[in-house]
């Protein structure tokens, strides 16, 4: 059974950062072709931030956080990183790992997600 655990969430005043990390147990994140970042804030929907393609290396990023985020992975470590700068109160939200098997447009193994809250 495979399990994305989420880490490095936490409380920041805006323009500050915080490295976030999801590393996977169980499963390398090798047999998965994408790795992405999602987040939900409060009364909103799920919704993508970042997501890199395992074998290469391509980026993908939401219009809102191109630029201040950049998402990278470490394969002897099993684990991939969302680095977040210059952070924003709208970038509050509950932070999720995700990882798809086959590109079919649904991601297929989920973490149970990180809080990350920015003071203004």
């Amino acid at each position: 059974q495979v399990q994305l655990v989420e880490s490095g969430g936490g409380l920041v005043q805006a323009g500050g950062s915080l490295r976030l990390s999801c590393a996977a147990s169980g499963r390398t994140f090798g047999r998965y072709v994408m790795v992405g970042w999602f987040r939900q804030a409060p009364g909103k929907e799920r919704e993508f931030v970042a997501a890199i393609r395992w074998s290469s290396g391509i980026t993908h990023y939401a219009n809102s956080v191109r630029g201040r985020f950049t998402i990278s992975r470490d394969n002897a470590k099993n684990t991939v990183y969302l680095q977040m700068n210059s952070l924003k109160p709208e970038d509050t939200a509950v932070y999720y790992c995700a990882a798809d098997q086959n590109l079919d447009g649904s991601y297929d193994d989920w973490g149970q997600g990180t809080q990350v809250t920015v003071s203004s």
